[in-house]
């Protein structure tokens, strides 16, 4: 299975570099954490360590507080929670953020 995470700046027109995520995975009503990782240059993440993912609900999230405060911005949402559903036999998922300090946008696409 592959994950692919994007976050982008509206503010600066680019992909958002550096912005921290995690990635959990809920049982029983407890989220649990599966991984971390940071975008890259181009605001991309490719290389989750998702092998052993299971159906089930997940979320990914962004900490866009971190990101802004490091551009001088306050952001007012801290962090941005794209909860989603690991369903059947999908090969690959992307998701996308596209920040702002006021505002966001996601979006997630699947391939079977």
């Amino acid at each position: 299975m592959n994950i692919t995470a994007q976050a982008l700046d509206s503010v600066f027109g680019r992909g958002a570099a550096g912005v921290r995520l995690r990635l959990e995975r809920e049982v029983d009503g407890i989220w649990w954490h599966v991984t971390t990782a940071e975008t890259d240059g181009a605001g991309v993440v490719k290389g989750w360590d998702t092998a052993q993912l299971e159906r089930g609900l997940y979320r990914m999230i962004f900490d866009s507080d971190h990101y802004f405060v490091n551009l001088g911005m306050t952001a007012a949402y801290p962090e941005i929670a794209v909860m989603f559903r690991i369903i059947g036999d999908v090969s690959s998922f992307q998701i996308q953020v596209t920040l702002s300090p006021y505002s966001y946008s996601t979006y997630f696409g699947s391939n079977g």
